[in-house]
């Protein structure tokens, strides 16, 4: 019996115990949508417009197209969340089933103690089967086997108690997982239904300019030329940036050679210093006079050991620094627009789906953001180029080896050589007379040009 008893102690104490937050799962995939609901909708603010000529309708069809990117993303996301709910509803399942037969067993075994306690529940019982020992010693075993039954059974139904809890509580986990799956399945279909009415929108679109072919072909040059010019500005003020820094990593360069010589001629003195203390002042032989001579004509002709070979490089400390810490932040960069936005032109070279011939080369990203709209810094830099371009501001800050443009800006509140934080507004972006208001943002390592959608933070 006693063999029994501490078996069934050893097993209560292994059995595993639900986990007191298995919905945080839920719960941030709640968050997630929740954020990722209110880009959606604040996006929708940003209306197309109601005119028919090329320009606005190119307009249109770029937003259109970026709303329904972000439509379909949002799409892909609900979807992939409904499999991951599913997946935790049949993991709670397991644990609520496990759990229900551990709790059966549970009270199987605690009803048997109770009834084995109820069929010897006298006084008169224990003590006689106390007492009816044969030893001493018998009698001590006896009465510590009572208590500890005593004890095992108060355990028993601390247990029976407990798996009640964890049931209850897994029931209700079971309960949330259901809800917050049907409430993403309803969702994907309010977005689908949304998708379809966007895309028809779109193909409204697209039927009216493929009527306008060459209109299409006048504005898309028309662009092009207004973006070769911008862009010759861009290179032209990063070249001599690019040149600013490399002064200045040639001047510490030249900074630390001097002090790495320096620092040779102080040990070369300190060396001749100290031979000129070993030798004596007087009654010198021949061979000490030699062996002296030839001490300092060996220091002489040593090569500084402590003189470095400088190796070439671009940037100076502070820039390296900055640049490495920029690099780290990939993917996590702030939106450099405030408000709602909507990605209306991508980097690179791409066709325009649906226009035969329409194929565009942007050397950033378009985002077109509210009326108001304010541009920001997307990292810590210095501001190192401000000009003018169609009567727009443009701005350039300079991250270390990475540069960032704002382009489109309407009026600027910094200048020159100011210092910024990430988020620290540049400007406002300008809103044309069509009412679009669209940042043009590029990024850029030195020369080379980088594709800002793999930098910021979607």
């Amino acid at each position: 019996m006693r063999y029994l008893v501490c078996l069934f102690l050893l097993t209560m104490s292994c059995w595993p115990t639900a986990s007191p937050q298995s919905t945080r799962k839920i719960r941030e995939l709640e968050k997630q949508q929740t954020e990722l609901r209110r880009q959606i909708t604040e996006s929708e603010t940003l209306l197309t417009s109601t005119k028919k000529d090329v320009k606005s309708q190119l307009s249109n069809l770029a937003l259109l197209s970026g709303q329904i990117e972000e439509r379909k993303k949002y799409l892909t996301t609900v979807e992939r969340d409904v499999r991951t709910v599913q997946a935790e509803i049949v993991r709670v399942e397991k644990e609520l089933s496990r759990l229900q037969k551990e709790l059966a067993e549970a009270r199987k075994k605690y009803d048997k103690s109770v009834n084995y306690m109820y069929r010897n529940r006298s006084i008169q019982e224990k003590l006689m089967f106390i007492f009816s020992a044969e030893t001493l010693g018998q009698m001590y075993r006896r009465m510590r086997y009572v208590r500890q039954y005593a004890d095992y059974q108060q355990r028993q139904g601390r247990q029976v108690e407990k798996k009640q809890v964890e049931v209850k509580e897994k029931k209700e986990q079971l309960t949330a997982s259901r809800q917050a799956k049907e409430n993403l399945v309803n969702e994907a279909q309010t977005a689908a239904r949304k998708l379809e009415e966007q895309e028809k929108e779109k193909k409204e679109v697209l039927a009216s300019l493929r009527k306008k072919q060459k209109g299409i072909q006048n504005e898309l040059n028309r662009q092009r030329r207004t973006a070769d010019q911008l862009n010759k500005e861009i290179d032209r003020l990063i070249a001599i940036e690019i040149e600013k820094a490399r002064k200045r990593a040639e001047e510490e360069r030249k900074r630390k050679e001097a002090e790495a010589r320096r620092a040779a001629e102080a040990a070369k003195a300190a060396e001749a210093e100290r031979l000129a203390k070993s030798a004596k002042p007087s009654g010198k032989t021949e061979s000490t006079r030699t062996e002296t001579r030839e001490a300092e004509r060996a220091t002489a002709t040593r090569k500084p050991a402590s003189v470095p070979k400088m190796e070439a490089y671009k940037t100076d400390a502070e820039d390296r620094r900055l640049s490495s810490v920029f690099e780290n932040n990939k993917g996590q960069l702030p939106i450099p627009i405030t408000g709602p936005y909507v990605i209306v032109g991508h980097y690179g070279q791409y066709q325009v789906a649906g226009l035969k011939h329409v194929r565009l080369d942007n050397k950033g990203v378009d985002i077109k953001g509210k009326s108001g709209a304010m541009a920001r810094c997307i990292f810590d830099g210095e501001v190192s180029a401000i000009f003018q371009y169609n009567g727009l501001s443009n701005v350039i800050v300079r991250h270390g080896s990475y540069i960032s443009v704002y382009c489109n800006l309407s009026h600027v509140q910094i200048r020159k050589g100011s210092l910024l934080k990430a988020r620290d507004v540049i400007g406002s972006v300008h809103t044309d007379v069509e009412g679009n208001t669209v940042l043009h943002f590029q990024l850029r390592k030195e020369t080379a040009k980088l594709n800002p959608e793999l930098w910021l933070r979607k």
